[in-house]
């Protein structure tokens, strides 16, 4: 059986998506299988992805269909040009013509490096460590926080909890708006899309994941942020769902359950697309960027998979020794992985094993907190996207600052800020300016322990350069 199920009816777009491709690349015939998926752990290597074409800004409105490709080219160049001036690249009056040359051809490097996966920023050892007045905490749920997620222009923080609400509000001031109370369980899992000034949210029973917004109730729901309107309710998943992820610049949506799928959804279309087939536990985690892809962890069954929708296979990847309960993806070619085995591990997408494996990263016993290091799982991770700096979470009480060393092949311990509690979640914002973490008395999924003297908040973490 393919691991792939499709809609018994596809989006027309898709289909207009899918000939364009073929034509474009002779290797991928109308009736081709899906690629069957061999797990050899012998088999450490793994072929490497080719290169990815840059593309142009996507050419929403349409053209004409007289329009030639080189007409077609030079139309799409001075739409990204204009939008370059629009955001203040090479727009300096003070400038010579030289320098906003310069800008832009800086600019049009990076964005190709970032679309590529290849963009990659040494500045982990450029950060210090926070002092106490660099911390605020945000109160206002009432249980633990389970999900965070920061907008893109950085003004908001989108925060989900157990309380069964999602609330926002402004870095370093206050909550002011709940988007979504209620008298159902609690809240599982949220995340947000931030598209042309226009961000959407869905949710859960239980919020876990925050980014639109989905629960126990086996429902995702799409919500207007800005006047906190319901918008539309997708279903789909046999059991609770427990992760969203955006395709970045894109409204295509994945969503994971312990139901142990995951469901690709198109937001233009508000509606389904396909599900994807594979891990053998409950999905705890899932995460996206660029690339028609996913990645996912696989709790349990000790896999992390990634999700190639265009070829119609995933990657296979197994290292922890117990269940991987927290991914991020680091750039489209490396990412960071986190379980209950308190292990932190780095991997590579040409490697099915880890390229680096941090043991008992958060072992508390160096800093003085008399905790169990088995009982620390690891329960959350982030990535300051293409740059070498991630951040891990715990119960040990401190969120940790690592660095990627030189090829993304090892792990280097930078500094600990103490924040009493589970932390759940952690986002850092797109500029690097601060980090959040979501903290609870409780961790996200169980209450297996009890932390009485940690809050439950939003931990918002200014992070200063040298």
């Amino acid at each position: 059986m393919s691991f792939f199920i499709r809609n018994d009816k596809p989006l027309k777009k898709r289909k207009l998506q899918d000939t364009k491709r073929r034509k474009d690349n002779k290797d991928i015939k109308q009736t081709q299988e899906p690629t069957q998926i061999t797990n050899n752990k012998q088999e450490e290597e793994i072929e490497s992805d080719s290169d990815v074409e840059y593309k142009l800004p996507s050419d929403e409105g349409g053209s004409s269909d007289e329009e030639t490709a080189q007409e077609k080219k030079i139309r799409l160049a001075k739409k990204y040009l204009a939008e370059l001036k629009s955001e203040g690249v090479g727009d300096d009056e003070g400038e010579s013509d030289d320098d906003k040359r310069d800008a832009i051809s800086d600019r049009l490097k990076h964005d190709f490096l970032e679309q590529s996966g290849k963009l990659n920023k040494q500045v982990a050892d450029e950060y210090l460590p926070p002092e106490s007045s660099d911390i605020t905490y945000l109160k206002g749920h009432k249980l633990p926080i389970t999900c965070i997620v920061i907008t893109p222009d950085n003004n908001y923080i989108f925060s989900a909890s157990k309380d069964c609400s999602i609330i926002k509000c402004k870095p370093f001031g206050s909550f002011f708006c709940c988007l979504f109370p209620c008298s159902l369980s609690f809240a599982v899992c949220v995340c947000v899309l931030v598209s042309s000034c226009t961000f959407m949210l869905w949710l859960y029973f239980q919020i876990l994941s925050l980014k639109v917004s989905g629960d126990k109730s086996k429902l995702i729901h799409i919500w207007n942020p800005t006047n906190c309107q319901h918008i539309q309710t997708f279903k789909g998943h046999r059991d609770a769902i427990t992760g969203l992820a955006f395709r970045k610049n894109t409204h295509q949506m994945f969503s994971c359950s312990q139901d142990r799928s995951v469901k690709v959804w198109d937001l233009d279309q508000m509606s389904y697309v396909e599900t994807l087939f594979g891990h053998q536990d409950t999905i705890t985690g899932i995460d996206c960027l660029t690339r028609e892809r996913a990645l996912t962890s696989g709790g349990r069954d000790g896999s992390v998979r990634i999700w190639k929708i265009l070829e119609e296979s995933q990657l296979v990847f197994n290292g922890h020794k117990g269940s991987i309960d927290c991914i991020s993806l680091i750039n489209d070619s490396c990412f960071i992985s986190g379980g209950d085995d308190n292990c932190l591990c780095l991997w590579n997408v040409a490697k099915k094993k880890p390229v680096a494996v941090c043991v008992k990263a958060h072992s508390g016993a160096k800093d003085g907190v008399n905790t169990m290091a088995g009982e620390n799982w690891i329960s959350s991770v982030a990535a300051m996207q293409h740059t070498d700096l991630v951040a891990s979470g715990s119960k040990d009480g401190f969120l940790r600052f690592w660095k990627c060393g030189q090829g993304f092949k090892n792990l280097k311990s930078l500094f600990t800020v103490q924040i009493p509690g589970f932390i759940n979640c952690i986002q850092f914002s797109k500029d690097g300016s601060f980090v959040a973490a979501g903290v609870g008395q409780e961790h996200k999924s169980g209450r297996w322990w009890r932390i009485k003297e940690a809050k439950n908040a939003v931990c918002i973490i200014k992070l200063r350069t040298s």
